[in-house]
């Protein structure tokens, strides 16, 4: 899980960040923040998976960042000094919080409780995206592609090619991102293959419809609307070629 820990005070900042460290290994901190306005910034370019958040804070509680965000789609464990602050209102959401000092204890189970969330929220996801597109035309479909920390939904017509390196395939999508996933290619060939991609390569299978051109040099190569050149293995160059034909 990739986390990011909330406190204007630096030593409890340090502190939480060693006590996951030792007793959490599977959490990864993101980022240290100090305030709320630095948090917000931080939530919306990193996406954790979840966030150790301090209740008081100056200028800017913990209730007031979270009313603030457009979307909450990560867990919150809320981390306090203060036993009656803020507690019930925690308690009635059936909220996670943890108290200062904190305890190692405590810690791993609020963080046992929010990957279990984790967990049930993706296989959710899993499933509202099968239901969605079984409405979606057929351009549209969107895929679930497991990361190491996540899973990630990719709209197909954002993929520009998947590249093969023995049991990992990289995803390249439009927007410059790059995607790791610990499957073979060819599993997603069978996958994506109705969908406009072409395996050109034992290593490459491209999306038809962003190919920029074919460079007949160098044995024959295909550059990509993003500026990448795949290379086409000598046993499927015929059949490439007549594929890009009817393009």
């Amino acid at each position: 899980m990739n986390a990011i820990i909330i406190d204007d005070e630096q030593r409890n900042r340090e502190n939480l960040q060693q006590l996951i460290s030792e007793h959490c290994p599977d959490v990864t901190i993101l980022k240290l923040c100090t305030s709320a306005a630095e948090a917000r910034e931080s939530i919306s370019k990193r996406h954790p998976d979840l966030i150790f958040l301090d209740i008081e804070m100056p200028g800017e509680n913990a209730f007031s960042l979270l009313e603030s965000l457009e979307r909450i789609d990560f867990e919150v464990i809320f981390v306090t000094a203060f036993d009656q602050y803020g507690i019930k209102a925690i308690k009635f959401s059936a909220l996670d919080y943890i108290l200062k000092p904190i305890d190692p204890a405590d810690l791993r189970s609020a963080v046992s409780k929010a990957r279990k969330k984790i967990t049930q929220k993706q296989e959710n996801f899993r499933l509202q995206n099968l239901l969605e597109n079984t409405r979606r035309a057929h351009s549209d479909k969107m895929i679930a592609l497991s990361l190491s920390d996540k899973v990630e939904f990719v709209e197909v017509s954002s993929i520009v090619r998947c590249q093969s390196d023995s049991n990992y395939t990289t995803f390249y999508l439009k927007s410059g991102e790059k995607l790791l996933v610990s499957k073979t290619l060819k599993d997603f060939e069978d996958l994506l293959t109705s969908y406009g991609f072409l395996r050109v390569h034992q290593s490459h299978l491209i999306n038809l419809k962003e190919i920029k051109s074919f460079i007949k040099s160098d044995g024959g190569y295909i550059r990509m609307k993003d500026g990448s050149s795949v290379s086409v293995s000598r046993q499927r160059r015929e059949m490439v070629l007549e594929t890009l034909k009817y393009l």
